[in-house]
């Protein structure tokens, strides 16, 4: 019966532990979708976009790839828009440094579009940090063409 006792005792403070992480997760980040990120193992730009996103919130998963052509191609990213890494997030597609507060208003205002890119690596943008910021649109794309959506200097939104 110790035994038995034993091992229910182990179950319910591993249930404890599990309902403890899932009430510490900010609101935020149990509101958000996980997003799924398709990034070269060797770039640490990508790396540090994706601790951005960790660090707003968000649920990021890596898969690391040296070859992001077909990725691309699968999602419906133009070859103008491609950036340095891919991402995915409830039906939507991130390419390249897209600030996490753009990722937020794309989820809440579900815009009919393939995602949002960020063309190149512009200084200052989340994972470019460093150096003298630069102006930078956020470019929604999909079948109805292409239009700024958020526009920002470096970290700073401006539009």
């Amino acid at each position: 019966m110790s035994d038995k006792l034993h091992t229910v005792t182990r179950r319910n403070a591993l249930a404890l532990v599990a309902a403890f992480l899932v009430l510490q997760r900010s609101p935020a980040e149990a509101e958000s979708p996980a997003i799924l990120v398709h990034k070269d193992p060797n770039c640490s730009c990508c790396a540090g976009w994706v601790r951005h996103l960790k660090d707003a919130g968000f649920a990021v998963r890596v898969e690391e790839t040296t070859n992001l052509q077909p990725i691309r191609k699968r999602l419906g990213v133009p070859a103008d828009l491609a950036a340095c890494h891919t991402a995915e997030v409830d039906g939507y597609v991130l390419e390249g440094h897209v600030p996490a507060v753009a990722v937020r208003r794309l989820l809440e205002q579900r815009p009919t579009a393939v995602g949002l890119a960020v063309p190149g690596m512009p200084a200052g943008s989340p994972g470019m940090e460093g150096g003298t910021p630069q102006q930078y649109d956020v470019v929604l794309f999909g079948a109805n063409g292409r239009q700024s959506f958020m526009r920002f200097f470096g970290a700073e939104t401006v539009g």
